[in-house]
């Protein structure tokens, strides 16, 4: 069965860090680009990030630059993405999601990827 999981999401003040993991079962992530979606109550889903399968290439969106890093570990299967700084605007739920291609689409193309996990909640309040 086909599964990703996210973990790592959790309540934390402005200016705190997070790392969120998905971890992927029932097939291996090595050939695929990986990206992170986030969703706010009462707002459309946001393409935050994208690491391509190699790791040597990662997008991100305007508002997290210089402050997420995506990496990855093929060996444990399982696809990071580092946030620090973080922002009160940052609070949503993010999903990570798999694209059955090694390179990422743009980063707003959420219907470029095949297989979604549930997502983790992130809140940033103090």
């Amino acid at each position: 069965q086909l599964q990703l999981v996210e973990s790592g999401g959790g309540l934390v003040q402005p200016g705190g860090s997070l790392r969120l993991s998905c971890a992927a079962s029932g097939f291996t992530l090595d050939d695929y680009a990986i990206g992170w979606f986030r969703q706010a109550p009462g707002k459309g889903r946001e393409g935050v990030s994208c690491i391509s399968s190699s790791g040597g290439v990662t997008n991100y969106v305007d508002s997290v630059k210089g402050r997420f890093t995506g990496s990855r570990d093929n060996a444990k299967n399982t696809v990071y993405l580092q946030m620090s700084s973080l922002k009160p605007e940052d609070t949503a739920t993010y999903s990570c999601a798999v694209r059955r291609r090694p390179y990422c689409p743009t980063l707003s193309s959420s219907r470029d990827y095949d297989y979604w996990g549930q997502g983790t909640q992130v809140t940033v309040s103090s």
